[in-house]
Parts: structure tokens; sequence; C-alpha cells
């Protein structure tokens, strides 16, 4: 008997399992700008991104990514950033998103 289509496929769930995940890096960021808790995922730093713009550079998806323990990749991302401070400017937590990526790619630089 042949497989019917149905027009649709059933995708496995992109499952985030944290407990496996190294978040010792995660961990560190967090003590030394605990500022970052504050973040509330509104979107405004990307919206605003220069860097954004122009590559395919996010700073928040990024950010989620380093809080998940999900580190592949985020150093080099975190290079795009041109630190111009228009992502700080209309943050509405006031957190210094600057500072953030410095820190970032302190902590993870070797990764």
């Amino acid at each position: 008997m042949a497989a019917i289509n149905w027009g649709y496929a059933i995708n496995k769930p992109r499952v985030i399992d944290i407990d496996s995940n190294n978040l010792r890096k995660s961990d560190e960021i967090l003590r030394e700008m605990p500022e970052l808790q504050t973040c509330i995922g509104c979107g405004g730093c990307t919206a605003t991104c220069t860097a954004g713009n122009l590559t395919d550079f996010n700073f928040r998806k990024l950010h989620t990514l380093v809080r998940r323990g999900e580190y592949q990749g985020v150093y080099e991302q975190m290079n795009k950033c041109m630190l111009c401070g228009k992502c700080r400017l209309v943050c509405p937590r006031g957190i210094n998103t600057r500072a953030v990526v410095m820190l970032i790619k302190r902590k993870l630089g070797d990764f």
C-alpha cells in the first residue's frame, strides 16, 4: 500500500535541553553583568542595529543563545558588531549592550 500524501510533514521539534548544555560561561557572564537578567526580549536592539541591517547579525538571538549555553558560532557573530551604541539608546531597560558584546567576546574568545 502506498503512503498517502496529506500535503504536510511532521517535523521533529527543536527541543532545548538546557540541562545538558554547559552553562558555565553563561553563568560567568551573568555574574559580571547581572543587569542582563532584566532583558525583556523586546527586540529594540536588533531593530536599530546597523550591523544587523548590513549583515545577518542579530544581537537578541545571540544573547539568547549564550543564556541557553549554546555558544557555537556566537563569538564570530559578535565580531560583526560595530559597537555604534544605537541598541543601548533604545533599550527600555537601559542595558549596556556595548559592554555585553565586549564581555561575551572576552568570555567566549577561548571557547
